[in-house]
């Protein structure tokens, strides 16, 4: 069996853009959920009607201003089907941000959150940020996942919620800027931490220090 990694990025004059820093973000749920379709709404503006299931793993870019901060987004679009899932886990190392999604429309891809979130427990990092995302909030009238279920679930596991529509391009930008400013929230506390170790290692060294001083000014006295 043969597994194709598509890789598509947006037009070199986005690209020739600076940018702060890279987010390493994957799109994962159940198949047929609209992972792809979240993707191509959000990095080019086009909504798709039609299903092409993903083989393997799909990757798009995207800079974004965030607050004022140009962002390289790179977003891992993962495949849903089980034969593929072997080979999905492997791109969870590295990744910033996961966005979990779910249809509203489908009580089986709610339920089956569970082992999304056991998979990311397993292979992710844990300070990975999740945003869960219900698509196809505008199918009303088929609706079999209430708001309320997806709040729920999403607060037991600290994660941000939206309920998106990829067709009616509802709430897709605001996951996604979401996402990027829990991302940066993340790793600027783990660079303070960071900093703040570093601070009281050189006070630790500093101090031993002196002390060798100390004691060998008063060897010397003593002699």
């Amino acid at each position: 069996m043969f597994i194709y990694i598509y890789i598509y990025i947006i037009g070199p004059s986005k690209m020739a853009l600076d940018f702060a820093a890279t987010y390493k973000v994957l799109v994962l749920g159940d198949s047929n959920v609209g992972k792809t379709c979240i993707v191509h709404r959000y990095c080019d503006e086009r909504y798709y009607d039609t299903y092409i299931s993903t083989i393997g793993i799909d990757f798009k870019q995207k800079i974004i201003n965030l607050d004022g901060t140009p962002i390289k987004l790179q977003i891992w679009d993962t495949a849903g089907q089980e034969r593929f899932r072997t080979l999905t886990t492997a791109y969870y190392r590295g990744a910033m941000g996961i966005l979990l999604m779910y249809d509203v429309t489908s009580l089986e891809s709610f339920n089956h959150l569970s082992y999304w979130l056991r998979n990311i427990q397993e292979n992710a990092s844990p300070d990975v940020v999740k945003v869960l995302a219900g698509n196809k909030c505008d199918a009303t009238t088929q609706r079999a996942v209430y708001k309320e279920r997806g709040e729920k679930l999403a607060d037991n596991f600290d994660m941000a919620f939206f309920e998106v529509s990829c067709k009616e391009n509802i709430n897709i930008e605001e996951a996604f800027l979401t996402l990027a400013r829990k991302i940066r929230e993340q790793r600027n506390r783990r660079a303070s931490l960071f900093d703040s170790s570093q601070k009281r290692e050189g006070s630790e060294v500093d101090l031993s220090k002196s002390k060798l001083q100390e004691t060998g000014e008063a060897w010397r006295c003593a002699c």
